[in-house]
């Protein structure tokens, strides 16, 4: 009798009738947690026009949701996030200011998204109007909305449980003066990302999080000191994956950054309008050891659906 067999017969002889998860059971010992992500999605519904132009056919709604289902048919859990710049680019976010967006994102079954500049485009009561369209919450940890329509709609932390896993989520948007129009962002404080990060991280540890990511509309990388994921990434340790946006970088791996104590982070983008879906896959060893089995940009078109 194989070990599968004989715990599934033992726990079924002493009256156990829950089944065991498949992480559990598996010979290999490890749990595998897929994390898919997007980023400066820009309103895009339907492909880019196939009529000759860079990305033609590529991005979608319906493309991303049949590739998005394609991978939870493999049979690991799945963690799907947004790292902000929902609205605006087409005239779907002019006729129905962002309905569609958060409509159709809750139904592909997308755990958390943060909060891009354009995301204020409507101003604070067009997202607020939007909000309910929602199933999924937003989570903005360095935009103070105390003060603000959105108090207490914003989460400023999250953590979700995969599995075995706990993933503790925190999210990081770009200072809006001078981005986008005061009467946009009314009484929002801009908090240090920096600051917030380090509180954050430690508050997530602190309650048991295996994993920390960080959902980053900061921006890749800049040639002046200003804030980006990358300064982030070197400024702090605790943090494991930063998911970024703004700069609509296309990535085709992940950087891996050196913070103190030689902490490794890892930081993905995928370009903008929904081209790209990002995939990293994770491995938990039976002590949660984490390690990265797998990284790819999946392009988000008809073939890919199909092959």
């Amino acid at each position: 009798m194989n070990r599968r067999s004989f715990i599934t017969k033992s726990l079924i002889a002493g009256g156990v009738v829950t089944l065991m998860p498949d992480w559990l059971l598996a010979k290999e010992k490890e749990f595998r947690l897929v994390v898919l992500h997007t980023n400066d999605m820009h309103s895009r519904i339907d492909p880019l026009p196939n009529d000759g132009r860079k990305w033609g056919g590529m991005g979608g709604m319906a493309q991303r949701a049949a590739l998005i289902r394609s991978v939870r048919n493999e049979g690991h859990p799945v963690l799907l996030l947004d790292s902000g710049d929902i609205f605006q680019g087409t005239p779907y976010f002019n006729y129905y200011g962002g309905e569609l967006e958060f409509k159709l994102m809750s139904l592909m079954g997308y755990d958390a998204a943060t909060m891009g500049n354009h995301d204020f485009d409507n101003g604070l009561e067009g997202f607020d109007k939007q909000l309910p369209k929602a199933t999924f919450p937003f989570v903005s940890s360095n935009y103070d909305f105390s003060d603000t329509r959105l108090s207490g709609k914003i989460r400023d932390k999250l953590i979700l449980e995969k599995g075995p896993v706990k993933v503790g989520i925190f999210g990081l948007g770009i200072e809006l003066d001078g981005l986008v129009g005061q009467s946009l962002y009314g009484n929002t404080r801009y908090l240090d990302p920096i600051n917030v990060a380090k509180q954050k991280v430690t508050e997530l540890r602190a309650e048991g999080c295996h994993m920390v990511i960080c959902l980053s509309h900061l921006g890749l990388e800049y040639a002046s000191d200003k804030i980006s994921d990358v300064r982030l990434a070197q400024s702090l340790s605790g943090i494991d994956l930063i998911l970024g946006g703004h700069t609509h970088t296309f990535m085709e791996k992940p950087y891996i950054i050196k913070g103190p104590g030689n902490w490794e982070t890892l930081i993905h983008q995928v370009g903008w309008s929904g081209i790209i879906l990002g995939r990293l896959d994770f491995t938990f060893s039976r002590n949660l050891n984490k390690t990265l089995a797998l990284s790819t940009s999946v392009e988000v078109s008809e073939k890919s659906i199909s092959g």
